[in-house]
């Protein structure tokens, strides 16, 4: 194990970073910076950029940028308490993984940060200069690749340590834009003639693998607020149904883990809703059975709620949430086995007043994500009176005759006697933005293999952080 990768990525793992507030690990990395002498300046944004010279011989060698973020997703099971904004990241070691209890470990980008770190700080290694630029907001917006000021960076080369597969050289990536829709309703209380002869009945799905919208949307995986829309959506048509409450998923990042509804029916139809489940609860372990193991869908009975959805709205809502599409919409022609396009319904959430749905739209072609961001729309406006979309980012075209590429590919190969594989991502990386700013970049993106990445089922192999920090050095000497 690369001990100074992890004694440095344990430290990081003790402050409290979610997205939108990197206060504390900014402050961590100024004084980090200051105890190693380290060069280092904090932008308005909060992004923070060290600078270290290059060692003997190398005065003369182009310079290199290392990036990483500093935010993490913030995820936890629904049985775990923790405060993202207080508490440590508890991690063990489980064989040759590094887990977190019960949370996100916050591996996507901290071990990023702690490979730079560690690299920078080691008095042995020999290396041009090199920037480490670590910027904040990754995950819910890339406010910090945004904010990013012109003149900031003085190198031409860019080494994203954010990728997620072991010996995989990434060189592009799919831009984003997010859709928020609102349903605003006035709720309509439960009346004496309501309570007596119905029944209140949760509807749950848990236990789902979740995962990234991006990275693994093509993986088979349920959306739990997709299960929770369908049934109800089978159910209404032949039952007199009141909708309480309806709620699922978190980020607009990750598909969604868990989702619950609490309606209320008629008593006369609690046996033909419960056969009804019992047929939808086998027909969804038909079709994701075979990939969401620990899938859980739960029928129970539970008081008549106090206040309801008006009827017409809440129909409306869930058939515009049926309608809505979710997952991969297209595979990319010029990269095999790439996804080109494809959208996230991330999550469903109760605020005082209105439902918000959250969505996240991908593609590596412009043109196919906003038309799918318009059909989102489209789909959700059948029940929502706002429906609103974000700045959004761009993709980062591939460039296969990239300098840089075949300097990290030869890295590799010396190191290990094998090919690494080129490949782009169905992801967003900060890349895009970074050419916008700085068009002459050339860069690349590597990193250690983690899988669950957005979810508590987030892992980080250990020989694999040793291979990729031995890789990362090997680069440094040969540039």
């Amino acid at each position: 194990m690369q001990n100074k990768v992890f004694d440095i990525f344990a430290e990081i793992c003790k402050v409290p970073r979610p997205s939108k507030h990197e206060e504390k690990i900014s402050q961590w990395l100024q004084a980090f910076a200051a105890a190693h002498g380290i060069e280092c300046v904090a932008d308005e944004a909060m992004n923070v950029i060290m600078r270290v010279p290059a060692t003997p011989g190398y005065e003369d060698h182009e310079g290199i940028i290392l990036q990483a973020h500093m935010d993490m997703v913030c995820e936890k099971n629904g049985d775990v308490t923790h405060d993202f904004m207080t508490d440590p990241i508890e991690t063990y070691v489980d064989g040759e993984w590094l887990k977190a209890k019960g949370t996100t470990l916050g591996a996507d980008n901290g071990i990023g940060i702690s490979m730079a770190l560690a690299a920078i700080t080691d008095p042995e290694l020999q290396h041009p200069a090199i920037e480490c630029l670590f910027t904040v907001d990754e995950e819910t917006g890339l406010t910090g690749a945004m904010k990013l000021q012109d003149g900031m960076l003085k190198h031409k080369r860019l080494i994203n340590l954010d990728s997620e597969d072991d010996g995989q050289i990434f060189i592009g990536c799919a831009g984003g834009i997010d859709t928020l829709a609102k349903m605003h309703y006035e709720p309509v209380r439960c009346t004496s003639s309501i309570a007596p002869s119905s029944i209140g009945i949760r509807l749950s799905v848990s236990g789902l693998m979740g995962g990234h919208s991006g990275d693994d949307i093509n993986k088979g995986r349920a959306n739990a607020n997709q299960i929770l829309v369908w049934f109800l959506a089978r159910i209404w048509p032949q039952t007199e149904i009141q909708l309480a409450s309806i709620s699922g998923g978190n980020l607009r990042n990750a598909i969604a883990r868990e989702a619950e509804a609490v309606i209320a029916i008629p008593m006369s139809y609690k046996e033909q809703v419960r056969i009804e489940w019992n047929h939808f609860v086998a027909q969804m372990e038909g079709v994701f059975g075979e990939v969401e193991k620990d899938m859980r869908l739960d029928l129970e009975t539970t008081d008549i709620p106090d206040t309801f959805i008006p009827a017409d709205k809440a129909y409306r809502l869930v058939m515009a949430l049926c309608e809505c599409p979710h997952g991969m919409i297209a595979m990319s022609k010029e990269m095999p086995g790439l996804v080109e396009t494809s959208t996230n319904l991330a999550s469903i959430k109760m605020k005082d007043g209105f439902i918000e749905v959250n969505t996240s739209q991908r593609s590596s072609i412009e043109t196919s994500k906003h038309h799918l961001k318009w059909a989102v729309e489209q789909a959700l406006a059948l029940a929502c009176d706002e429906v609103t979309h974000g700045d959004g980012y761009p993709g980062w075209a591939p460039n296969p005759n990239s300098p840089l590429l075949e300097v990290v590919k030869k890295a590799y190969t010396d190191l290990y006697k094998e090919e690494p594989k080129v490949l782009a991502i169905h992801a967003g990386l900060e890349c895009g933005l970074f050419l916008e700013k700085y068009p002459y970049l050339d860069m690349v993106s590597i990193g250690p293999q983690m899988y669950g990445v957005h979810s508590p089922q987030e892992r980080l192999s250990i020989p694999s952080t040793d291979r990729c920090y031995a890789w990362l050095c090997q680069i440094l000497k040969s540039l």
